[in-house]
């Protein structure tokens, strides 16, 4: 090849290179955020006790209980979990924000917040929430 050659075939290459990384770039600024998260059940705790989702998109929460015994995953803000302290629904499933996770199984809930804020996810069944089976959902943060 010619010097001439050389030159023209080594600015394409480097021209071809920018091309692809600027097009990288977009894909990467671009991405959307996470649409599933995992929360594990352990000990009788969730972990992880905080969960960061956006606002006005679906989430899918699985949900693993590793413990010997049943849970539940209720989110809500302080009337919902008001009313299920004293509530008496023994299992939980018609609603994405109430489910039930029977010993050594896991579950699937979609859920989509519609406004930015703080929400708690607790077990409700008997000393749970005393031992600690809290979690915060923050939407937006």
């Amino acid at each position: 090849m010619r010097r001439t050659e050389l030159g023209l075939l080594a600015g394409i290459v480097v021209a071809l290179a920018v091309a692809g990384a600027a097009a990288a770039w977009t894909v990467v600024r671009g991405a959307t955020p996470a649409t599933e998260l995992t929360v594990d059940i352990r000990y009788s705790h969730f972990e992880p006790s905080q969960l960061s989702v956006p606002v006005g998109v679906p989430v899918t929460i699985v949900l693993r209980n590793e413990d010997p015994i049943d849970h539940e995953w209720i989110l809500g803000d302080a009337a919902v979990h008001e009313r299920h302290r004293t509530g008496t629904e023994p299992v939980h499933g018609a609603r994405p924000t109430e489910v039930t996770i029977p010993s050594g199984e896991t579950r699937r809930t979609t859920i989509m917040i519609d406004k930015a804020g703080s929400l708690q996810y607790i077990c409700h069944l008997p000393g749970h929430e005393a031992y600690g089976m809290v979690g915060v959902l923050v939407a937006g943060g």
